[in-house]
């Protein structure tokens, strides 16, 4: 009996750890941008303000490309409203929001000129570096529908080919260009294919290994899925810094920024080819009507009693009548979409996407920038981990304010230390101390509140707040370089303006966790049911 014990266990390990592969190239796939940045403008965009005709195509595909993520944006988030108001409103709401944001759209960036400004520069260099992003918010905004038609697994089968096209076309974006001239819009459009397996990977990797994992194991191996999207941001540091170790800029401005993007074909291709020896999941099965591969699947890896008992649990689950996301009121919506937004604002991902440029900007060379990167891998994966053994030890709140506290006072920190010009040891360290607070809180915390604050009736709800999660990171991604590389900044503040801005946001968010947001430690998703009660609508 143990021995077959320890083959059911060490057979859902093996699933876990092919899942887990899907967190990784997360991981990997939006941290790899971070050691080409300085590349991706010396190849795509220096040559633009010495070509006129180069640039005209490059700014008009610009200005196509963003229009186009700007309507499936709205449409995606549009698609929302029909959950919160009644059919006329959420339509009359759509029709206002294209009309409104497409009016603005037209008139402060389609209309405009098409010159090549430094802020137009900083802008398609934001874009480029968060272009993913968009299709991150598509993935993840389709990931239900995708794995309730084809599968949690088939889903995962789907982004891990995303994943891979992406890589190619990323690496050599001339090699399959869809426009007439010019590699800078075939890029973006490569990595936007990333990004939407990001963003179905993102939900599915996580509800796959949910789904076949034994309930008395199951927080431990959902756990996995944070730790490989972490340890795929480690690894990819790794990988960029071995891949420029020793190489002139010149060697990695025409071809090392290439070879990152082409490393994610191997973890791309284990990932895909490991899939085909996974079974689907026992929920989708039943979903499908499949019941004896449903209980194939759940004796394999439960055991027979077991797999009776958890087939008619299943049964029972689809029965659950699903409640009108606004049942408990605006209040926990509202505290949802700000956990989500304020995740992104305090500017992590300026650090995972940037860290080289900001430690170039700090009087490193190449080499030793890239080196620091890792460093930084390292620090998020070490308190990562601290946080997952702590989290029900301490509480989430107490966590999120502490963390909140910390990167406050690290990036108005850094902030000043840039100010001053400072920009030696103090400044490393207090971007550490940052990496470390966030990692420790708001990383892996955010998600853990997300999907407790929500009661089961109105679980649905989590996606308009992982949808609005990808759009603020979009949104921080996309805009920093326009803060740090606008020459009237960087004369007046040193590159420290935006990190200021950061931290006013820490700020801002401690507060919000002190005065908003309740304490889930301990409580049963009934009790949490009961704190929003009062706040029901009649």
């Amino acid at each position: 009996m143990d021995d077959l014990t320890k083959t059911k266990s060490s057979n859902v390990y093996l699933i876990t750890a092919v899942a887990s592969l899907g967190g990784l190239l997360f991981g990997y796939d939006t941290a790899v941008i971070s050691g080409a940045v300085g590349a991706l403008r010396s190849f795509f965009i220096d040559e633009l303000s010495t070509d006129p005709v180069l640039a005209n195509s490059a700014i008009e595909q610009y200005k196509a490309i963003i229009v186009l993520s700007c309507l499936t944006v709205f449409g995606l988030f549009g698609a929302f409203f029909f959950r919160f108001f009644k059919r006329t409103t959420a339509i009359a709401l759509i029709v206002l929001m294209f009309v409104v944001g497409g009016g603005l759209l037209y008139v402060n960036f389609v209309s405009q000129e098409t010159a090549l400004t430094e802020t137009l520069t900083n802008s398609i260099l934001g874009f480029m570096v968060s272009s993913a992003l968009v299709g991150c918010i598509i993935g993840a905004s389709l990931g239900d529908r995708v794995a309730n038609s084809v599968g949690r697994r088939n889903g995962l089968l789907i982004a891990a080919f995303l994943f891979l096209i992406s890589a190619i076309g990323s690496g050599y974006p001339e090699l399959l260009n869809p426009f007439s001239s010019g590699n800078l819009s075939a890029f973006i459009v490569y990595r936007i294919i990333g990004g939407i397996g990001v963003g179905l990977a993102s939900m599915l990797a996580p509800l796959y290994i949910a789904e076949m994992a034994p309930a008395n194991i199951r927080g431990k191996l959902v756990s996995c899925n944070q730790l490989a999207i972490v340890g795929g941001m480690l690894i990819v540091y790794f990988v960029n810094y071995f891949i420029v170790k020793g190489q002139s800029d010149q060697w990695i401005n025409t071809v090392g920024w290439r070879y990152m993007f082409l490393s994610e074909c191997i973890p791309a291709i284990l990932f895909l080819a490991t899939l085909f020896f996974v079974p689907k999941t026992p929920r989708f099965q039943v979903l499908k009507g499949n019941d004896e591969a449903a209980i194939e699947t759940l004796t394999k890896y439960n055991g027979t009693t077991r797999a009776t008992v958890i087939l008619s649990e299943i049964k029972k689950s689809f029965d659950v009548k699903k409640a009108p996301w606004l049942s408990y009121g605006w209040g926990i919506i509202v505290i949802g979409l700000l956990l989500s937004v304020f995740q992104q604002f305090v500017g992590i991902n300026v650090v995972l996407y940037y860290a080289p440029e900001i430690f170039k900007g700090m009087g490193m060379k190449t080499d030793a920038s890239m080196l620091q990167t890792i460093i930084v891998g390292v620090i998020n994966l070490i308190f990562t981990v601290v946080a997952i053994f702590t989290v029900d030890k301490f509480g989430r709140k107490k966590l999120m304010f502490i963390g909140s506290a910390i990167m406050a006072v690290s990036m108005i920190g850094l902030g000043t230390v840039l100010f001053v010009q400072n920009t030696g040891m103090a400044a490393l360290l207090l971007m550490l101390l940052y990496i470390a607070a966030f990692a420790v809180s708001w990383g892996p915390v955010t998600w853990v509140l997300l999907s407790e604050i929500f009661p089961n009736k109105i679980k649905g709800a989590m996606a308009i707040a992982v949808a609005v999660q990808w759009l603020a990171n979009l949104l921080v991604s996309w805009t920093f370089p326009m803060m740090n590389n606008n020459t009237y900044l960087t004369e007046t503040f040193h590159n420290g303006f935006a990190y200021w801005v950061y931290g006013i946001m820490a700020v801002l968010s401690g507060i919000f966790i002190l005065k908003f947001v309740p304490e889930t430690k301990g409580k049963t998703l009934e009790e949490m049911e009961q704190i929003w009660e009062p706040k029901k609508e009649n």
